[in-house]
């Protein structure tokens, strides 16, 4: 899918004071926060028609983000602004030798088209090792997300080194917990303040929560 880079006026820009707070005064502040996702429909609704849990989850966190722009901000050429889309930027693991490889699939608003994509990408690269996969590296508007579904966590945070001027949001999954019949998901997810406020997070994961109990809209 196409994407481009939208510059942002400053001079226009309703966030400027915030941004310039947390990226002048306070220098960078990097937040976490822990939800727990309820994914019974979802997961139901994807064993049904025999689909996989993992591109679903890829596809519909991308979804998300793409409808707020404080999640798509960047700096390109030393430029503050946006990116239509980004690309989701997945580790995948190896079952002989438990190492990971970092894989990247891009969006489509199409549900089929994507998951198609993701299998196909699969198929290609997803069982040659080493730290980037044989497809190369993602484009620049990625984002890192993953899942441990070893085990599920109250509580993850991310601790991001020299996150100046990062600005994607990282996502994290757990295990599924299964309780009286309802299925829920820990989900953590990783932000920079510059970009993203609390108001914004509650925005996205009612979005998340929403397509998430309404599979028919984009399957």
């Amino acid at each position: 899918m196409k994407t481009d880079f939208h510059a942002i006026d400053l001079e226009k820009w309703p966030r400027a004071q915030t941004y310039n707070y947390f990226t002048e005064t306070v220098s960078t502040l990097i937040y976490s926060i822990n939800v727990t996702m309820d994914v019974a429909i979802l997961r139901n609704t994807l064993k049904s028609k025999d689909l996989k849990f993992f591109p679903a989850y890829l596809y519909l966190v991308t979804r998300a983000i793409r409808r707020q722009q404080e999640f798509l901000m960047a700096i390109q050429d030393d430029m503050l602004g946006y990116w239509d889309c980004r690309t989701p930027f997945y580790p995948i693991l190896h079952d002989d030798d438990k190492t990971i490889t970092f894989l990247w699939t891009e969006y489509d608003e199409n549900f089929e088209v994507f998951y198609k994509n993701y299998l196909s990408d699969m198929a290609q690269h997803g069982k040659i090792h080493g730290i980037m996969s044989s497809k190369g590296a993602p484009p620049s508007n990625n984002y890192i997300i993953a899942c441990v579904p070893w085990f599920t966590f109250n509580s993850l945070s991310m601790h991001l080194q020299n996150a100046k001027n990062y600005y994607a949001p990282l996502f994290e999954a757990g295990g599924f917990t299964e309780t009286n019949g309802i299925t829920t998901m820990p989900l953590s997810i990783t932000v920079n303040h510059a970009a993203v406020d609390g108001y914004h997070l509650k925005v996205l994961l009612e979005e998340l929560q929403r397509t998430m109990n309404h599979p028919e809209e984009w399957l």
